[in-house]
Formats: structure tokens, C-alpha cells, sequence
């Protein structure tokens, strides 16, 4: 039996040989999950760190912005992972201590690459740690057709207004009340706000598929999954949002990675308030 969106402990537990993703970040101090990391993780586990492992450089060849956390060039995410020892069809397990952002975002990058076998972590480990640091067997694998969708700036200010936008962000950022991190506060024009802290319950974990399908069917309405765009800050909590669609049944959508943080770096693009 293969995962595909999430993955308890005690399902993790029946595993015979897992690649597992210590995914742990934070934003305020950006060695804390590395740290966090070898103080103690689920044994087995490799740590990725956000700024150096899931993400690319953040100025395009051109000098544009392109966020705060684009994404890495593809091939060199797959190098990444051939040294982890990546096969086909081996069951891949991301975590962080953080409620699943993280996580997350290693979650699209892996089907992203082609890999469906992959889930996140839902729930506490609850069990033993390990300070070892795990031994790889690089393999060759090789990437195969993305699983996912993504979508440019370009692009996306074409399709304004014909596609549901869905911002992951707190709501007072969504809001434009306050901004500790960009250049310009508001959203994009047309967004709605789903906080992807709305995805778990008060144990954090994730809330039953049913409840997600009917909490996110009404949010997309009347668009399909492919007209649905999800954003963040800089596309790292809009994959909450994606996952938990996913595992709704609701088919994700696109995403666009380079957010708030590349949308607002742009004056020529609007932004609304409120």
C-alpha cells in the first residue's frame, strides 16, 4: 500500500523502508529546524532546509524578483534527491514541527518530479528520536511527468477574474493591516483568504476528508480545480492548501510560487485591501 496526501504515525510505523523528510523551518530564524533536527528526529530521517534545499535563487536571470522562496531549478531538486537514495515507487514521508507547511511544500515539489508516492505526516510522532545522521545509497532515479500545475505572474494577470485565487495567509495580512515581511501590504484583487491553519483540527492534525471537501467545494465554487489558484506569502502554505484539497478529492489546483512576495515586489500590479 502506497500514500499519496497523508500518512499517520502508526502507518508510518508499518513501513519497511521509507525516505523520510525532516522538513522543520522558521521563518524568524532560519537555522531553528535544522537544529531542532539534530537535537532529535524520527530515526531514519534526512533534514531539507527551506531556504537551501526547497527553494532556487530568488532573482531570475533577467534581475527580476521572483520571491522569496521560488522554486529550485528541477533537475537540481531530482540530484537532490538521487543522493537521498530516491527509487521508484519508494514511499516518501515529509514532516515539520510546525502544523505541515513545510512539509508540504516538499509534498508538491515531490509530485512536482513525478513522484505520487508521497505523503505528509499527520500527526505527532509520539515515539523514539534519533540523533544519527542517516546513511544514503544515491540511486538513479530519474523524474518523471509533473503531478501538479503552476502558474507565472504573467499569467495569472491574464486570468484575473477567471480564476478563484485562494491566499493561505493570516487574515490580517490578507487584509493589508499589517506586512512583517514584504514589500507592500494587501492581496492580489479578487483573492479569497484561507488561512492554511484552518486545515487541522485543535489536536493538529488534519480535518476528515469530508469536512475539508465541503469547507473547500464551497470556497472554489463555481470554478473547477484547474480554474483554482493558490498563493501564500511565497508559496510555501499555499501547498497546505493544495494538499488538503487533494486529500479532499477535489483535484488541488495550480499554484503560483511566487506569491505575495513577488506580486507586491512589482508596482505595475494591483493590489486590493480589506
Amino acid at each position: 500500500m502506497t500514500y499519496q496526501t497523508l500518512i499517520t504515525p502508526d502507518q508510518l510505523r508499518t513501513l519497511a523502508d521509507p525516505l523520510i523528510l525532516d522538513c522543520s523551518f522558521d521563518l524568524a530564524d532560519t537555522d531553528a529546524g535544522q537544529r531542532a533536527h539534530a537535537a532529535g528526529h524520527i530515526p531514519g530521517a534526512h533534514y531539507l532546509h527551506l531556504d537551501r534545499d526547497l527553494s532556487g535563487p530568488r532573482t531570475a536571470p533577467d534581475g527580476s524578483f521572483r520571491g522569496r522562496h521560488p522554486l529550485p531549478e528541477r533537475e537540481a531538486f531530482a540530484a537532490l534527491l538521487r543522493r537521498l537514495g530516491l527509487t521508484a515507487g519508494r514511499q516518501v514521508v515529509t514532516y515539520d514541527l510546525q502544523g505541515g507547511p513545510y512539509a508540504a511544500r516538499a509534498w508538491w515539489m515531490l509530485r512536482w518530479l513525478g513522484h505520487a508516492e508521497t505523503a505528509v505526516l499527520d500527526g505527532s510522532w509520539g515515539g523514539e528520536l534519533s540523533t544519527a545522521v542517516p546513511a544514503a545509497s544515491p540511486s538513479d532515479w530519474q523524474p518523471g511527468a509533473p503531478l501538479v500545475g503552476q502558474i507565472t505572474a504573467g499569467e495569472l494577470v491574464a486570468r484575473l477574474g477567471r480564476v478563484r485565487l485562494i491566499d493561505a495567509r493570516a487574515p490580517e495580512r490578507f487584509r493589508g493591516e499589517v506586512e512583517p515581511l514584504d514589500r507592500a501590504a494587501g492581496h492580489i484583487p479578487g483573492a479569497s483568504n484561507r488561512l492554511f491553519k484552518n486545515n487541522l483540527d485543535a489536536d493538529g492534525r488534519f480535518k476528515p476528508a469530508a469536512q475539508l471537501r465541503e469547507e473547500f467545494a464551497a470556497l472554489q465554487a463555481p470554478y473547477p480545480a484547474d480554474q483554482v489558484v493558490h498563493q501564500c506569502g511565497s508559496g510555501v502554505t499555499a501547498c497546505h492548501n493544495l494538499l488538503a484539497m487533494t486529500h479532499a478529492g477535489l483535484g488541488g489546483g495550480l499554484l503560483y510560487a511566487g506569491s505575495w512576495s513577488e506580486w507586491s515586489a512589482d508596482p505595475a500590479r494591483p493590489i486590493a485591501t480589506g
